[in-house]
């Protein structure tokens, strides 16, 4: 039985408990699916109570070290905060407590009011296409799920040939099929400082070594990316440049133009995730190095967060190549979502929730501007994703937010570097309403111990509990 010593270690008796599972999970002492010892005789061994034992599990859940289910114990999840970061979440706050509000998990805003996957479904089943959407793929709805998704990223002014994208199961499948085909075990691949989950677990997975860029408000700095370039010998770079997730930068045309110069210096292959870029209404930086860009996206973020439909696009070889390998890319798309999504584009109901989502961050965002004085840069474009910089520790004060009733990520989940910059991530769509986001940010002002704003930030609008339909 696992017994932690607690000896040396801080005052707070459940962070302590916590401090040392990590060590032990890092150590190899504990290893993934192990099961560890109950509350009850944890607590007795260690001469504490059972409620400290019970929170120090749960915060050990949230930063995603052990998964608990009732009648079965609570285990050692893998070492990969990223990868899990996707799993189970904390069960909640202590027993008959409030449940937090989640501005953790990164998903567009829902809109309560649409019938649109009601009514696309309705018309499927009614065009006797429902025994179809349950068959293996037919190649006229490949062919469709192409034309479909090269007029959707000329919208983002990306104009390519239907035979030059590739759908895939979404985005992340859509990545990994992009490292596979750029990259061999061990080699290294430049990304910026703070980077997505996805990207980190994908790159464990396949054993890539990421290798982080320095950033500024408007994503990687090229002086940056050069000396990183040039000193890891990195063949590959992987870049957000609008919205990056999770500091919400956005790459100016001035700026695009140095990156993609570095790129071409280099000869490196850009790997641009352009998941929000349909939101910052920029053009993708892929289409300033046709021969050397490839480009990933989805109408995850955009659309609707669980239409499974990605792709990969570009002119150069390797983007062809993938687009040709269909095994590796379009056959994991189920049908369904394949018939969902190409309906939505070709009817214009994707460009519809597109824009409600547009106007929709847009709001949420100002938000967090009016409530958050001082931290949310008034320059910054509207996000669904806000990066709130800190000048300690970020693990710990998302430990305070979580006990004020609001779940928020810190900076250790997506950073690349020892000295990556620290802060936490707001995840503003994931609130169910502008009025629950109203209450979250203010929690989330007196935990951080910011001052109250104006009059206007100081309450909630009548119309903050308002969603415009996207119908």
């Amino acid at each position: 039985m696992w017994v932690p010593s607690l000896e040396g270690r801080g005052p707070v008796r459940y962070l302590a408990i916590v401090e040392a599972l990590a060590e032990a999970i890092a150590a190899g002492d504990l290893r993934p699916g192990e099961r560890l010892p109950t509350h009850r005789d944890l607590a007795w061994r260690l001469g504490l109570n059972v409620s400290t034992v019970t929170q120090a599990y749960r915060e050990a859940a949230r930063r995603h070290l052990v998964s608990g289910e009732v009648g079965r114990g609570t285990y050692v999840l893998s070492a990969s905060r990223e990868a899990a970061l996707f799993g189970l979440k904390a069960a909640g706050m202590a027993e008959g407590g409030p449940q937090p509000i989640d501005l953790s998990t990164n998903v567009p805003a829902a809109d309560p009011a649409s019938a649109d996957l009601a009514a696309a479904l309705a018309a499927v089943a009614a065009e006797g296409r429902a025994d179809a959407a349950l068959a293996y793929h037919p190649p006229a709805l490949l062919q469709r799920a192409r034309i479909a998704g090269a007029a959707w990223l000329a919208a983002r002014g990306l104009h390519l040939r239907p035979a030059e994208v590739a759908p895939c199961a979404g985005a992340q499948a859509a990545l990994t099929a992009v490292l596979l085909q750029l990259c061999a075990s061990g080699d290294p691949v430049l990304v910026e400082e703070l980077a997505f989950p996805g990207l980190k677990a994908a790159a464990r997975w396949l054993r890539l070594p990421l290798h982080g860029v320095a950033m500024d408000g408007e994503g990687v700095l090229p002086d940056a990316l050069d000396r990183a370039a040039r000193a890891t010998g990195a063949r590959v770079v992987v870049l957000v440049p609008n919205l990056q997730n999770p500091t919400g930068a956005v790459m100016g045309p001035a700026r695009q133009a140095e990156v993609a110069e570095v790129v071409r210096r280099h000869g490196l292959w850009l790997v641009e995730d352009d998941a929000y870029g349909a939101l910052a209404g920029r053009p993708p930086l892929a289409a300033l190095v046709p021969e050397r860009g490839i480009l990933v996206t989805s109408l995850s973020k955009t659309v609707a967060p669980g239409l499974r439909f990605g792709l990969v696009a570009g002119a150069c070889e390797p983007a062809r190549s993938l687009a040709d390998q269909i095994h590796a890319t379009s056959w994991p798309l189920a049908p369904l979502m394949g018939e969902v999504a190409c309906r939505w584009i070709e009817d214009g109901t994707a460009a519809r929730r597109l824009a409600w989502q547009r106007a929709e961050t847009t709001a949420r965002h100002a938000q967090a501007r009016r409530a958050l004085p001082g931290l949310v840069p008034p320059d910054r474009a509207p996000s669904p994703h806000l990066w709130l910089p800190l000048p300690g520790d970020a693990g710990a004060a998302a430990v305070r937010c979580l006990a004020a009733g609001v779940e928020v990520v810190a900076a250790e989940v997506f950073a690349v570097t020892r000295d990556a910059p620290q802060g936490l991530r707001l995840s503003l769509g994931a609130a169910r309403s502008r009025a629950e986001l109203a209450e979250a940010l203010v929690r989330l002002r007196g935990t951080l111990g910011l001052q109250k704003g104006s009059s206007e930030s100081r309450s909630v609008s009548r119309n903050e509990n308002t969603v415009p339909s996207s119908r």
